[in-house]
C-alpha cells in the first residue's frame, strides 16, 4: 500500500510517498480502506519538528481522515463493512475529562497517522459520518470540527444571544462560525483580508474585523457588544493575539484556547484574568462523546464543512505548502483513494 511518510529528519522536503505493507487486523480492530484526510496546522507543526522535536521518526503524519471499513476483526460490535468512518484524534479518549494518557494515544503523532492507503484503528477509536456529507467535507470533522465544538459546546456551553469571537478563516474558526449560527449566537470574526471577512460575513458572520487596519481589534470587538465584552474567544493565534484577546471578553467569559499560529509564548499581564474572573481554557480536541453529539447536529442542521482545496495524495508536497502559505478559507482535503 502506499503512504506518505516523513522519514530521516522532519522538514517538508523529507516528506515522501513510500510502499508498506498494508496491516493486519486483530480482535476488537477493523480495517479501514482510507478515501480522504484533511491538514491541521498541527500536521505541518509535527512535519516541521516544530511540534515535537522528540517525534520519532518514520511517521505517518494527519489526524484526521475518512474511510471504509472492509474488514472486522474478531469481536467487533460498533460497525460492520461498508461503514464509512472517521478517525479519532485520541484514541484513548472516549469521554469525561482529559487525562495525561490520551496524548501518547494520538493520530499524526506520536501514533502514525491518516496518510496511508490502509489503517487499523480500534473499533473505538473510529465514529460513524453523516450520510449526507460526502468524502471531502467528512475529513474535516475529526480536528477542527471537534475541538470547535468542544470550545462552544463541552466547554462554553455557549447559547443564543451571546457573542463569540473567532480569529481567522481557518478551519476552526469556520466551524466554530457555523456552529454559532446554529445555537442563535452571534459571531465577530476577524482577519487580515477584505475578501476573507466577505466570505465569513456571507456565511453569517455578525461582524468582521481587519486586525491590519484595526490594530486593536480586542477594544474593537468589545465595543462592538456595548463595552461590556465578547462572551468567548476562540484563541487559534497563540502569543501575539492572546493580549487582544482579553482585551475583548467580558468579566467572567472564556478564552478557549486552541492554537499557536503566531506562536507559542508570551508575556501577558495576570491582574485582568484575575480581577475580572476569566476562564482560559485549553481545548485539546476532544472525546467521542462530543463527536458522536456533534455528528448529531450537523446532521439535523444540515452544516457542510468549508472545503477550500482538495489535492491528490501524490501532490501531498503542494497541500502542505498551500497550508503553509497560509491563504486557504477553510480545510484543506487530500484525496487518498475512490
Amino acid at each position: 500500500m502506499k503512504a506518505v511518510v516523513v522519514d530521516g529528519q522532519f522538514g517538508l522536503d523529507n516528506i515522501k510517498i513510500s510502499e508498506r505493507d498494508a496491516p493486519k487486523v486483530g480482535a476488537g480492530q477493523v480495517l479501514i480502506k482510507m478515501k480522504t484526510a484533511s491538514l491541521n496546522f498541527r500536521d505541518l507543526l509535527m512535519v516541521q519538528g516544530l511540534y515535537n522535536p522528540r517525534q520519532a521518526l518514520p511517521l505517518i503524519p494527519c489526524s484526521d481522515g475518512v474511510g471504509e471499513v472492509v474488514e472486522l476483526g474478531d469481536g467487533v460490535t460498533r460497525f460492520k463493512t461498508g461503514d464509512r468512518v472517521a478517525t479519532l484524534f485520541s484514541q484513548g479518549w472516549i469521554a469525561g475529562e482529559v487525562k495525561a494518557a490520551y496524548t501518547g494515544s494520538t493520530l499524526g503523532g506520536p501514533i502514525d497517522g491518516t496518510l496511508t492507503e490502509y489503517m487499523v484503528l480500534s473499533e473505538e477509536g473510529v465514529v460513524g459520518v453523516p450520510d449526507f456529507l460526502t468524502d471531502e467535507e467528512a475529513a474535516c470533522l475529526p480536528c477542527a470540527g471537534l475541538t470547535a465544538w468542544s470550545a462552544l459546546v463541552e466547554q462554553a456551553q455557549l447559547k443564543a444571544g451571546q457573542t463569540v469571537l473567532l480569529q481567522g478563516t481557518g478551519g476552526v474558526s469556520l466551524f466554530a462560525l457555523q456552529f454559532s449560527k446554529a445555537l442563535g449566537a452571534r459571531a465577530i470574526i476577524t482577519s487580515s483580508s477584505d475578501e476573507k471577512l466577505e466570505r465569513a460575513l456571507s456565511m453569517g458572520a455578525w461582524k468582521g474585523l481587519n486586525y491590519k487596519t484595526q490594530p486593536k481589534w480586542g477594544k474593537e470587538s468589545a465595543a462592538l457588544t456595548g463595552g461590556q465584552g465578547v462572551d468567548l474567544v476562540v484563541e487559534v493565534g497563540g502569543s501575539e493575539t492572546l493580549a487582544q484577546s482579553l482585551r475583548a471578553i467580558r468579566a467572567g467569559g472564556q478564552i478557549s484556547l486552541i492554537g499557536v499560529l503566531s506562536g507559542n509564548v508570551t508575556d501577558f499581564n495576570i491582574i485582568p484574568v484575575i480581577m475580572r474572573g476569566i476562564r482560559i481554557q485549553g481545548i485539546l480536541v476532544g472525546h467521542r462523546n462530543g463527536f458522536e453529539a456533534m455528528n448529531r447536529a450537523i446532521e439535523q442542521h444540515q452544516i457542510r464543512p468549508t472545503v477550500d482545496r482538495v489535492f491528490p495524495l501524490e501532490d501531498i508536497r503542494g497541500a502542505f505548502d498551500h497550508m503553509a502559505a497560509g491563504r486557504h478559507v477553510g480545510k484543506i482535503v487530500i484525496k487518498i483513494s475512490d
